[in-house]
Protein backbone atom coordinates (compact mmCIF):
# COMPACT_ATOMS: atom_id res chain seq x y z
CA UNK A 1 0.00 0.00 0.00
CA UNK A 2 1.13 3.55 -0.73
CA UNK A 3 -0.05 6.53 1.28
CA UNK A 4 -0.72 9.99 -0.12
CA UNK A 5 2.48 11.98 -0.34
CA UNK A 6 4.73 8.92 -0.45
CA UNK A 7 6.93 8.04 -3.42
CA UNK A 8 5.04 5.62 -5.64
CA UNK A 9 7.37 2.61 -5.88
CA UNK A 10 9.19 1.96 -9.12
CA UNK A 11 8.57 -1.33 -10.92
CA UNK A 12 9.17 -3.17 -14.17
CA UNK A 13 6.26 -4.67 -16.07
CA UNK A 14 5.28 -6.24 -19.36
CA UNK A 15 2.67 -4.18 -21.19
CA UNK A 16 0.76 -4.13 -24.46
CA UNK A 17 3.51 -1.89 -25.87
CA UNK A 18 6.51 -3.74 -24.42
CA UNK A 19 8.43 -3.83 -21.13
CA UNK A 20 8.57 -0.64 -19.11
CA UNK A 21 10.31 0.75 -16.06
CA UNK A 22 7.59 2.83 -14.42
CA UNK A 23 9.61 5.82 -13.18
CA UNK A 24 11.55 6.01 -16.43
CA UNK A 25 8.32 5.72 -18.44
CA UNK A 26 6.70 8.49 -16.36
CA UNK A 27 9.64 10.87 -16.74
CA UNK A 28 8.69 14.41 -15.72
CA UNK A 29 4.99 13.93 -16.48
CA UNK A 30 2.02 13.39 -14.23
CA UNK A 31 0.65 9.86 -14.45
CA UNK A 32 -2.56 7.94 -13.95
CA UNK A 33 -2.37 4.22 -13.24
CA UNK A 34 -5.78 2.57 -13.26
CA UNK A 35 -6.65 -1.09 -12.90
CA UNK A 36 -9.62 -3.04 -14.21
CA UNK A 37 -10.96 -6.48 -13.19
CA UNK A 38 -10.61 -8.37 -16.46
CA UNK A 39 -10.26 -8.15 -20.22
CA UNK A 40 -13.26 -9.02 -22.39
CA UNK A 41 -15.77 -7.82 -19.79
CA UNK A 42 -18.53 -5.26 -20.41
CA UNK A 43 -17.88 -2.45 -17.92
CA UNK A 44 -14.11 -2.56 -18.43
CA UNK A 45 -14.58 -2.30 -22.20
CA UNK A 46 -16.61 0.90 -21.79
CA UNK A 47 -14.15 2.35 -19.26
CA UNK A 48 -10.97 1.84 -21.23
CA UNK A 49 -12.69 3.12 -24.36
CA UNK A 50 -13.83 6.27 -22.54
CA UNK A 51 -10.31 6.80 -21.22
CA UNK A 52 -8.88 6.36 -24.72
CA UNK A 53 -11.31 8.90 -26.14
CA UNK A 54 -10.09 11.39 -23.52
CA UNK A 55 -6.41 10.76 -24.25
CA UNK A 56 -6.05 14.23 -25.78
CA UNK A 57 -7.44 15.85 -22.62
CA UNK A 58 -4.99 13.93 -20.44
CA UNK A 59 -2.13 14.85 -22.78
CA UNK A 60 -3.05 18.57 -22.56
CA UNK A 61 -2.55 18.26 -18.81
CA UNK A 62 0.82 16.49 -19.24
CA UNK A 63 -0.65 13.25 -17.84
CA UNK A 64 0.51 9.86 -19.07
CA UNK A 65 -2.05 7.04 -18.85
CA UNK A 66 -1.43 3.37 -18.11
CA UNK A 67 -3.90 0.59 -17.28
CA UNK A 68 -3.45 -2.74 -15.48
CA UNK A 69 -5.11 -6.10 -15.01
CA UNK A 70 -3.99 -9.66 -14.29
CA UNK A 71 -4.54 -10.72 -17.93
CA UNK A 72 -1.71 -11.51 -20.36
CA UNK A 73 -0.20 -9.21 -22.96
CA UNK A 74 -1.77 -11.40 -25.67
CA UNK A 75 -5.17 -10.99 -24.04
CA UNK A 76 -4.72 -7.21 -23.86
CA UNK A 77 -3.75 -6.98 -27.53
CA UNK A 78 -6.78 -8.96 -28.65
CA UNK A 79 -9.18 -7.09 -26.37
CA UNK A 80 -7.94 -3.67 -27.52
CA UNK A 81 -9.55 -4.39 -30.90
CA UNK A 82 -12.91 -4.83 -29.18
CA UNK A 83 -12.42 -1.62 -27.17
CA UNK A 84 -11.62 0.31 -30.34
CA UNK A 85 -14.63 -1.09 -32.20
CA UNK A 86 -17.02 -0.40 -29.33
CA UNK A 87 -15.77 3.16 -28.78
CA UNK A 88 -15.23 3.99 -32.46
CA UNK A 89 -11.49 4.46 -32.00
CA UNK A 90 -9.02 4.34 -34.87
CA UNK A 91 -5.23 4.25 -35.05
CA UNK A 92 -2.87 3.11 -32.33
CA UNK A 93 -4.30 2.60 -28.86
CA UNK A 94 -3.20 5.67 -26.88
CA UNK A 95 -1.86 4.06 -23.71
CA UNK A 96 -0.28 0.78 -22.56
CA UNK A 97 -1.99 -1.91 -20.48
CA UNK A 98 0.13 -3.73 -17.90
CA UNK A 99 0.00 -7.54 -17.75
CA UNK A 100 0.34 -8.18 -14.01
CA UNK A 101 0.96 -11.58 -12.41
CA UNK A 102 -0.76 -10.21 -9.26
CA UNK A 103 2.55 -8.98 -7.84
CA UNK A 104 1.63 -5.31 -8.38
CA UNK A 105 -2.04 -5.88 -7.52
CA UNK A 106 -1.06 -7.29 -4.12
CA UNK A 107 1.67 -4.71 -3.51
CA UNK A 108 -0.63 -1.76 -4.21
CA UNK A 109 -3.81 -3.15 -2.61
CA UNK A 110 -5.70 -3.45 -5.89
CA UNK A 111 -7.49 -6.79 -5.40
CA UNK A 112 -11.26 -7.03 -4.90
CA UNK A 113 -11.96 -10.04 -2.63
CA UNK A 114 -15.60 -10.16 -3.72
CA UNK A 115 -14.77 -10.61 -7.42
CA UNK A 116 -12.99 -13.81 -8.43
CA UNK A 117 -12.20 -15.60 -11.68
CA UNK A 118 -13.14 -19.18 -12.60
CA UNK A 119 -10.15 -20.46 -10.63
CA UNK A 120 -11.34 -18.63 -7.51
CA UNK A 121 -8.55 -16.05 -7.66
CA UNK A 122 -9.46 -12.43 -6.81
CA UNK A 123 -9.58 -9.93 -9.64
CA UNK A 124 -8.25 -6.39 -9.62
CA UNK A 125 -10.69 -3.72 -8.46
CA UNK A 126 -11.10 -0.40 -10.26
CA UNK A 127 -8.23 1.52 -8.67
CA UNK A 128 -7.08 4.97 -9.70
CA UNK A 129 -3.66 6.27 -8.70
CA UNK A 130 -2.55 9.76 -9.75
CA UNK A 131 1.19 10.30 -9.45
CA UNK A 132 2.96 13.65 -9.74
CA UNK A 133 6.16 14.48 -11.63
CA UNK A 134 7.94 14.12 -8.27
CA UNK A 135 6.80 10.45 -8.29
CA UNK A 136 4.65 11.03 -5.19
CA UNK A 137 1.10 9.69 -4.90
CA UNK A 138 -1.30 12.64 -5.17
CA UNK A 139 -4.66 10.84 -5.18
CA UNK A 140 -6.08 7.34 -4.90
CA UNK A 141 -9.63 6.15 -5.50
CA UNK A 142 -10.87 2.58 -5.15
CA UNK A 143 -14.09 1.44 -6.82
CA UNK A 144 -15.57 -2.06 -6.58
CA UNK A 145 -15.62 -4.15 -9.74
CA UNK A 146 -19.35 -3.55 -10.22
CA UNK A 147 -19.08 0.26 -10.47
CA UNK A 148 -17.65 1.94 -13.55
CA UNK A 149 -15.61 5.10 -13.15
CA UNK A 150 -16.33 8.62 -14.39
CA UNK A 151 -13.24 9.79 -16.29
CA UNK A 152 -14.58 13.34 -16.54
CA UNK A 153 -14.40 13.39 -12.72
CA UNK A 154 -10.84 12.09 -12.87
CA UNK A 155 -9.92 14.96 -15.20
CA UNK A 156 -11.61 17.36 -12.77
CA UNK A 157 -9.53 16.16 -9.83
CA UNK A 158 -6.36 16.37 -11.92
CA UNK A 159 -7.21 20.00 -12.69
CA UNK A 160 -7.62 20.60 -8.96
CA UNK A 161 -4.39 18.79 -8.06
CA UNK A 162 -2.36 20.71 -10.62
CA UNK A 163 -3.85 24.06 -9.60
CA UNK A 164 -3.45 23.58 -5.86
CA UNK A 165 0.11 22.27 -6.28
CA UNK A 166 1.29 25.76 -7.22
CA UNK A 167 -1.34 28.19 -5.88
CA UNK A 168 -2.34 28.78 -2.26
CA UNK A 169 -5.95 27.76 -2.82
CA UNK A 170 -8.23 24.79 -2.33
CA UNK A 171 -11.10 23.85 -4.62
CA UNK A 172 -14.60 23.73 -3.06
CA UNK A 173 -17.38 21.21 -3.55
CA UNK A 174 -18.31 20.58 -7.19
CA UNK A 175 -15.53 22.87 -8.40
CA UNK A 176 -14.72 22.84 -12.11
CA UNK A 177 -11.92 24.44 -14.12
CA UNK A 178 -12.38 28.22 -14.07
CA UNK A 179 -14.54 28.24 -10.95
CA UNK A 180 -14.00 30.22 -7.76
CA UNK A 181 -11.55 28.83 -5.22
CA UNK A 182 -11.06 29.01 -1.46
CA UNK A 183 -8.02 30.78 0.00
CA UNK A 184 -6.02 28.44 2.23
CA UNK A 185 -6.42 29.14 5.97
CA UNK A 186 -2.62 29.38 6.26
CA UNK A 187 -2.54 32.52 4.08
CA UNK A 188 -2.15 35.66 6.19
CA UNK A 189 -4.49 38.56 5.51
CA UNK A 190 -1.61 40.92 4.76
CA UNK A 191 -0.39 38.63 1.96
CA UNK A 192 -3.71 38.53 0.12
CA UNK A 193 -3.23 41.58 -2.18
CA UNK A 194 0.03 40.16 -3.52
CA UNK A 195 -1.19 36.58 -3.89
CA UNK A 196 -4.70 37.29 -5.16
CA UNK A 197 -4.76 40.41 -7.34
CA UNK A 198 -8.27 39.55 -8.55
CA UNK A 199 -9.53 40.10 -5.03
CA UNK A 200 -10.91 38.01 -2.18
CA UNK A 201 -14.46 37.97 -0.83
CA UNK A 202 -15.06 37.09 2.81
CA UNK A 203 -18.28 35.12 3.26
CA UNK A 204 -19.97 35.97 6.59
CA UNK A 205 -21.01 33.12 8.89
CA UNK A 206 -22.82 33.11 12.28
CA UNK A 207 -19.59 32.29 14.13
CA UNK A 208 -18.00 35.49 12.77
CA UNK A 209 -14.86 33.46 12.07
CA UNK A 210 -13.13 34.73 8.95
CA UNK A 211 -12.25 31.50 7.16
CA UNK A 212 -14.56 31.39 4.11
CA UNK A 213 -12.40 33.44 1.77
CA UNK A 214 -13.33 33.13 -1.89
CA UNK A 215 -11.24 34.21 -4.87
CA UNK A 216 -11.45 33.78 -8.65
CA UNK A 217 -9.28 30.93 -9.90
CA UNK A 218 -5.66 32.15 -9.99
CA UNK A 219 -3.89 32.23 -13.33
Amino acid sequence: MVNLGEIFPDFEADTSTGKINFHEWLGVSWGILFSHPADYTPVCTTELGAAANLAGEFAKRNVKMIALSVDSVESHLGWIKDIQANSKLTGDFPYPIIADDRTLAVKFGMLDPDEVNKAGMPLTARCVFIIGPDKKLKLSILYPATTGRNFDEILRVIDSLQLTATKKVATPVNWKQGGDCMVLPSVQQEDIPKLFPKGVTMKPVPSNKKYLRITPQPE
